[in-house]
């Protein structure tokens, strides 16, 4: 172990990891479990440097079944998940280069954004426009034909290229407190997507 860099401490069997104990390895991931001739054997947790965890129940160095949780708290889902996947732009450009300052929000990796066209949705690669349902590049070039999978995601997702007024009930309003009914706008308020 000293070779590679790695550590171990706890219970041993013949010379090797058996029973309870800490495994280090040079990455600075730690195992603390379950250990049976030499390998990760029962219940055991793998800590990751950046924070995370993952908790399983290992059978001959293998993880059987078992969970990961990010430093946050966030606890991944195998079925269902739809946060940080291939379809998923959330926090990317963030990531990449930093945030930017107060008052300067970023709508897209790009900054400023991109102009949409009239009547179309800025769906990462290209612009979409729901009455076709086709999807060109910035300088128009064809790049394909959206599924109803696709078109769903992208107008429920995506920026789009008009502002949309939304109208406030009235019977709603006079429910409220006098705090909750002040609308500076007269009745509605807009809002760019």
């Amino acid at each position: 172990m000293d070779l590679i860099g790695s550590s171990y401490k706890g219970e041993t069997k013949n010379g090797r990891m058996d029973g309870k104990g800490e495994y280090t390895f040079p990455t600075e991931t730690k195992y603390e479990g379950e250990m049976k001739d030499g390998m990760f054997h029962g219940k055991g947790v793998l800590h990751f440097p950046n924070g995370g965890t993952y908790e399983a129940t290992w059978e001959n160095g293998r993880a059987k079944q078992g969970s990961y949780t990010f430093a946050d708290g966030l606890q991944y889902q195998e079925k269902d998940w739809d946060y940080c996947d291939g379809k998923d732009r959330r926090f990317y450009s963030e990531r990449c280069n930093g945030l930017r300052p107060p008052g300067e929000s970023q709508l897209t990796d790009l900054h400023p954004p991109r102009v949409i066209p009239d009547g179309c949705y800025d769906c990462g690669d290209g612009f979409y426009d729901p009455n076709t349902r086709v999807v060109t590049s910035s300088t128009g070039r064809f790049l394909r034909a959206a599924d109803d999978s696709e078109d769903e995601w992208i107008v429920r997702t995506c920026r789009k290229a008009w502002v949309e007024v939304v109208v406030l009930d009235s019977e709603k309003s006079s429910a409220t407190g006098p705090e909750e009914n002040s609308n500076i706008n007269g009745g509605f308020d807009e809002y760019t997507a």
